[in-house]
């Protein structure tokens, strides 16, 4: 069984971390944490265990030390698509720079 003062810390942060998710995405539903099988064993918590209101804790490939909250969207999905745009948006042709910008940024 693992100290129950660093059980205390992790579900404050898993509530602090839940509570950011749901404040930035208001259309995304949070269902879950997800832990790698270290962590999980080393804080003594099960997979499927509900360790906050509607909260439950899933295994997950991620790293060690590090949590992630699990929602019912592709957050990779809406990356992907900013990177798309940001691709689309690269210049084609080359501008050159005056010698001042140049020495500038060499600084």
């Amino acid at each position: 069984m693992a100290d129950t003062a660093k059980i205390a810390r992790n579900l404050e942060r898993f509530a602090q971390a839940v509570a950011a998710h749901d404040r930035e995405n208001p259309t995304h539903v949070a269902y879950g944490i997800g832990l790698s099988f270290f962590d999980m064993e080393r804080l003594g918590l099960e997979e499927g265990e509900q360790i906050l209101p509607g909260i439950t804790i899933q295994l997950d490939g991620g790293v060690s030390g590090n949590f992630r909250v699990l929602c019912n969207s592709d957050h990779d999905e809406e990356q992907t698509e900013s990177e798309e745009q940001a691709v689309e948006a690269i210049a084609t042709e080359s501008v050159r720079l005056p010698q001042e910008l140049g020495r500038r940024s060499a600084d």
